[in-house]
């Protein structure tokens, strides 16, 4: 158990430097030397997890979309705000989070099949939304894979934009824009009215997720990707 123990601490390690690499360099700069430098591994625990550059990235990107926990909400469609909020957040703090939003949006390099990681934040979306519109939260002429599939869009596009302004600083208010003028399309009225989308609430979530996370058992949440009961206001 120890032994799996650390193997899985040194998984987490190169996945967190080499995601710090990919958000300074971008993928088609950053060295494995340089990510061994940081990591403080040797070449064979690197490749014992990730048998080439192009899977260690594919793994960060696959990383970013475990790490997002969010606590259940009697609103389902809140708990989609909140994913977006938290994920938010994280652009500016998470360097799993920052070095995967580089390696997705990233211009010029033909090396990396993105089409994997925009394939799973799609799914991710579409299932939150389908739960939604069964429940009754969504209204009935909204196609839900359309519909997450520009939201996955949009939301790269806000990464891009904020990136080059400043740094990701205000991801979180582009978000909430974006959720004050696309919500109403979707959500039925009574709904609406009730869902939050302040940019402050992606932080008071994220920390609210790692306390819970360390009084459960002394791990982060995005670590264990645990979701949390109970609503937050």
């Amino acid at each position: 158990m120890a032994r799996q123990d650390r193997a899985i601490r040194t998984r987490r390690v190169i996945l967190e430097v080499a995601a710090a690499v990919f958000d300074e360099q971008g993928f088609d700069r950053a060295t494995i030397a340089e990510i061994l430098s940081r990591a403080g591994v040797t070449k064979g625990a690197l490749y014992f997890h990730f048998p080439s550059k192009e899977e260690l990235a594919l793994a960060v990107l696959h990383e970013q979309v475990l790490d997002i926990a969010v606590r259940p909400q009697q609103i389902k469609l809140q708990e989609f705000v909140d994913a977006g909020q938290i994920l938010a957040y994280r652009l500016r703090h998470d360097p799993i989070q920052r070095g995967a939003a580089r390696l997705a949006i990233e211009q010029g390099s033909n090396h990396l099949d993105r089409r994997q990681s925009m394939t799973a934040w799609t799914g991710f979306v579409e299932g939150m939304l389908k739960e939604s519109k069964a429940r009754g939260e969504i209204l009935e002429s909204v196609n839900v894979r359309d519909a997450a599939e520009l939201f996955v869009g949009a939301f790269a596009g806000l990464q891009m934009m904020s990136k080059a302004f400043t740094d990701q600083n205000d991801v979180s208010h582009r978000l909430t824009v974006f959720f004050e003028h696309t919500l109403p399309t979707i959500a039925v009225p009574a709904v609406l009215t009730k869902l939050r989308i302040d940019p402050d609430r992606g932080a008071r979530l994220d920390a609210e997720l790692r306390e819970g996370a360390v009084q459960e058992g002394g791990e982060s949440a995005a670590e264990t990707g645990v979701a949390f009961e109970g609503a937050v206001p």
